[in-house]
């Protein structure tokens, strides 16, 4: 696609030891995800897919629209940051995937979500 928007992902997680429960393997983790909009012109999310990989190589899929029940617009120079979490059954797991967008000319495109690690501070080197 040409001239398709400049958009970066940059994304942070964190292990949430007070909803874990590693004695029957519930790791809970927090993720935020920073969508920055360097293009010129607005863009808008309009839905998610998410490849969750916990430790033992076990694959969940997750796909909906938007993201914490919105489907933000995107100005450009702006960006749109939110807070999200996964559980995983191991300490240490993996999130990767792509965000479906749009551009102000109503033309459709993809963004990818580089691989992230979820991990409990002692898995961190």
């Amino acid at each position: 696609m040409l001239n398709s928007p400049r958009v970066c992902i940059q994304v942070q997680s964190v292990y949430i030891e007070s909803q874990s429960s590693p004695e029957h393997e519930r790791f809970v983790f927090a993720y935020t995800v920073t969508i920055r909009n360097l293009g010129r012109t607005p863009v808008q999310l309009l839905g998610r897919y998410w490849l969750i990989t916990n430790g033992n190589g076990h694959e969940t899929e997750v796909q909906g629209e938007g993201v914490i029940g919105v489907q933000p617009h995107i100005e450009p120079g702006n960006e749109y940051s939110y807070t999200s979490g996964a559980v995983l059954e191991t300490p240490l797991g993996t999130m990767q995937g792509h965000y479906e967008m749009v551009d102000s000319q109503g033309d459709a495109f993809r963004v990818a979500i580089p691989v992230f690690r979820l991990a409990i501070p002692a898995f961190i080197h």
